[in-house]
């Protein structure tokens, strides 16, 4: 029952566009009539299959949409290469979709930098708020800006400049976040074109 659990919450996650892990697995605890929810997959389980699910079913569409999400946060790291962009999430991972959008860390003195070089830019954009963990106990509420860029999404999650030092908890392993300056990204674009 565990095994069928992870494959269909990756699968929810990659045909359905579910994008939270709990979510995921309480939905197909609920589509496989599993009683028991309190011994749920680990997110790393379930993010491991959906890898796996995107090689089998995805091929070469999943590909060119991750390429061209990773082009995407390139282009947008660059634009916003004073604020030392780190990109994060399933654009990073490899587990985006084409609905996904691009995740980047941005690091100001304050969050109010962004929101005006936004504004001089006549960048039109929503904000919010983002809980995230930090080391065993701690969490914080960060400030977020998304806006479009073209046909993406670009979601702009704002740290002090202690930030960049310690990244958040990964929703996925518990342990730091993974994260990617431009020259790792330009990487990522670089060697998927040359294959």
């Amino acid at each position: 029952m565990r095994l069928s659990l992870i494959r269909e919450a990756a699968r929810l996650m990659a045909e359905e566009g579910v994008r939270d892990y709990l979510v995921a697995k309480r939905k197909a605890a609920e589509r496989l009539g599993a009683s028991d929810t309190r011994n749920l997959p680990r997110n790393q389980e379930i993010h491991q299959a959906l890898l796996e699910h995107q090689a089998v079913f995805g091929g070469a569409e999943h590909e060119a949409d991750l390429q061209h999400l990773r082009r995407r946060a390139l282009e947008a790291m660059e634009f916003f290469a004073d604020f030392r962009p780190r990109l994060v999430g399933p654009v990073l991972a490899g587990t985006a979709d084409r609905e996904s959008g691009v995740q980047l860390h941005l690091f100001a003195d304050t969050p109010e930098a962004v929101l005006f070089f936004l504004m001089d830019r006549s960048i039109p954009f929503d904000s919010d708020e983002r809980r995230m963990r930090f080391g065993r106990d701690g969490w914080s509420i960060q400030p977020v800006f998304r806006f479009l860029a073209g046909d993406t999404e670009v979601d702009l999650t704002v740290f002090s400049e202690a930030g960049l030092r310690e990244p958040p908890r990964s929703d996925v392993h518990g342990g730091a976040m993974e994260r990617a300056g431009i020259a790792e990204v330009r990487a990522l674009v670089e060697e998927r074109a040359a294959s």
